[in-house]
């Protein structure tokens, strides 16, 4: 009797110390933008959420500012499983063949961040997201930068205002057809070089959310901004799907909880330093700023809504109508 109680002793001491010997499980979450973004922030907060709610089962480490892989390179790494979470802005998805996600590059698709919602809150934005799972993705949740900015060393108010401007845009195909239909001239540019780039003038001006235009400082190389709204810059936060799948039921619900409320956060931050970052702008009074006139809108509007159908057969007249019902 003795003896089986000590080997008893000696089996719970074991299990006891494997379990506390237990590695937790590691998520690497790679981004390519700074700690101090609403982006930065929000993976910090999800970290720090994941790990308590899972009571440090899992681990996630935050590598930021490109730390680990470039944009070119983060999707293909996420694909292969060598990091587990990343947050690309939405247009990267269109080269890795889904490019239903280029609605969100569409000028004037949402009337405002209501629209959005509707759209990113709901099933369009599950489709969409469900659309990553063939390519080995699992989207999670969307997160906000913001609405942008036209800007330029010139006013522009009308779209004629636009006639013969370089400007600078993302790698879009959307993007590309948005300025040409505003008869400006495109010019696609690395966003580590828009600054140098508008300073020299080998570009007149380029389309920002306030925060972004802030931060890089652009304000400081840009006379005029108009307040147009015209697009959305947002990204997608996206895991392995294979890993995900892989993860037990009660800590995949742990870490949802965790992303729900990291998103909540993230895009509560985005709104607050774009409102903080346009207020500094004015106040440093080396930008003029100007609110369209309604009548000004419309006619934006009306020289920009065509690149919806010129775009169509690259994004789906399925997917557009799709959000357009949403945001009826």
């Amino acid at each position: 009797m003795k003896k089986i109680f000590t080997l008893t002793l000696v089996a719970s001491a074991l299990m006891a110390s494997s379990a506390w010997a237990a590695d937790p499980l590691v998520i690497k979450f790679s981004h390519v933008v700074a700690p101090d973004t609403p982006k930065g922030k929000g993976a910090d907060r999800f970290k720090q959420l994941a790990e308590e709610y899972t009571n440090g089962n899992v681990v996630v480490e935050v590598y930021p500012n490109s730390q680990l892989y470039k944009d070119k390179e983060e999707l293909e790494a996420l694909q292969l499983g060598a990091v587990q979470m990343l947050a690309p802005s939405l247009a990267k998805f269109g080269p890795l063949g889904v490019r239903e996600f280029e609605v969100f590059d569409l000028p004037f698709i949402f009337e405002n961040k209501d629209d959005l919602r509707k759209v990113t809150n709901g099933q369009v934005g599950k489709d969409l997201l469900a659309k990553l799972e063939p390519k080995g993705i699992k989207g999670l949740a969307y997160w906000d930068n913001g609405f942008k900015v036209m800007s330029a060393n010139s006013p522009l108010h009308t779209p004629d205002d636009f006639l013969g401007l370089k400007m600078r845009i993302q790698s879009s195909k959307v993007l590309e057809a948005q300025m040409q239909a505003l008869d400006a001239v495109p010019q696609v540019m690395a966003f580590s070089e828009v600054y140098q780039g508008l300073q020299t003038g080998v570009v007149d001006g380029t389309e920002n959310p306030p925060s972004n235009m802030y931060t890089q400082k652009m304000h400081e190389v840009q006379k005029h901004a108009t307040t147009s709204n015209h697009g959305y810059l947002g990204y997608a936060v996206i895991v392995n799907k294979k890993f995900w799948e892989g993860l037990d039921e009660e800590t995949r619900t742990q870490l949802e909880r965790a992303m729900e409320e990291a998103t909540e956060y993230a895009n509560e931050i985005a709104q607050q330093e774009n409102d903080e970052s346009m207020a500094a702008m004015k106040a440093s009074g080396k930008t003029t700023f100007y609110d369209l006139t309604d009548e000004e809108r419309q006619e934006w509007i009306k020289q920009l809504r065509p690149v919806h159908q010129q775009m169509a057969s690259r994004i789906g007249q399925e997917t557009i109508d799709a959000v357009y019902k949403a945001v009826e």
